[in-house]
């Protein structure tokens, strides 16, 4: 029987590099591999016009448009991006010197609905940080335009938002003492340039560490989607993809483990994942959704908190159904 077609998109991670290769085969899929080095334009261009397949897909993006009745898309439980964020947020340190001081601030951010400002913002309240007042700049960090092409659906509850029109990037912005602060995926370049610009969270990885063993959360950044049309008519395809996913993380992760020649460019990699064994017990980065429960159910929080969906949803719904393949990776 021929395999059936599928184009998927894709950062070229680690754990995609086993499936990019073609070392690991979806069964009954003959897969083109497209290699996307950005995350955003690989969401603008599978949200606003359906290129793909299937496709790396921001999860507050999917989230909202699912619980918004858009059905274009359906996940499977692969998550290609996980990210701690507290060392993502620089400020301004003659205005911002703790996390209570933002409250009322100007703040600079990619996107406000953008994955990695939800879990930002989720977390600071978390320690009781007001945002109500804050006025949030729109823009690309690095340059004075926009930060993409989203799409994304407007915030339910009434949120100070403005575009970046200055002509600056926000890091300039942050720099020149015009915002104090910013959030989001990327960190502005003036952080290590401009002496009053500093990390919120000096200590950021003890932070994180803590935030794990407090809330037993990694934050989840991007899923995998398949457009449902192409699910409805192949619908072995959502198993068949998720297999092959996991099977090329699990590979992703032993090799990482082999220390007689480096896989990445860590001098100190042994130690590092020492540290993982003894924050994670095991491999931090599990895919289907019972080990990543509480951070889908986190993040669903936070987005209703945040006005971004008008109702809370159960995570297994959100996810088509998988049957995950027991695999011994050699």
């Amino acid at each position: 029987m021929p395999k059936v077609p599928l184009t998927f998109a894709c950062g070229l991670t680690d754990r995609m590099n086993a499936l990019y290769t073609g070392e690991v085969q979806a069964e009954g899929i003959d897969l083109n591999f497209l290699a996307i080095h950005h995350p955003r334009d690989v969401f603008d261009r599978m949200v606003g016009n359906q290129e793909f397949d299937a496709s790396e897909l921001s999860a507050s993006e999917y989230i909202t448009r699912y619980v918004a009745g858009d059905r274009t898309f359906i996940a499977i439980p692969a998550f290609p991006s996980r990210t701690f964020r507290h060392g993502f947020i620089a400020v301004n340190d003659r205005t911002v010197q703790k996390p209570a001081d933002l409250a009322g601030k100007k703040i600079g951010v990619q996107l406000y609905t953008m994955t990695a400002a939800v879990w930002i913002r989720g977390l600071l309240e978390q320690q009781g940080v007001d945002l109500s007042g804050v006025q949030w700049i729109e823009g690309a960090m690095e340059t004075p335009q926009a930060h993409g092409q989203p799409s994304a659906l407007p915030t339910l509850k009434l949120v100070s938002i403005v575009r970046n029109s200055s002509g600056k990037s926000l890091s300039q912005l942050l720099e020149d003492g015009e915002i104090d602060a910013t959030i989001g995926a990327d960190l502005p370049p003036c952080l290590g340039k401009a002496p009053h610009v500093k990390r919120l969270f000096s200590d950021f990885k003890e932070v994180e560490k803590q935030y794990w063993r407090d809330f037993g959360i990694f934050p989840i950044m991007h899923l995998v989607v398949l457009r449902r049309e192409y699910y409805e008519k192949h619908r072995f395809a959502a198993t068949s993809l998720f297999n092959a996913l996991n099977e090329s993380k699990e590979i992703a992760y032993k090799r990482m483990r082999f220390l007689g020649a480096l896989q990445f460019m860590l001098p100190w990699l042994a130690n590092e994942l020492d540290e993982i064994e003894e924050v994670f017990g095991g491999d931090p980065w599990p895919y289907e959704v019972e080990p990543n429960r509480k951070t889908l159910e986190a993040l669903v929080a936070f987005l209703f908190q945040q006005g971004m969906i008008e109702k809370t949803v159960a995570v297994d719904e959100l996810f088509a159904p998988v049957k995950k393949q027991f695999m011994k990776v050699g």
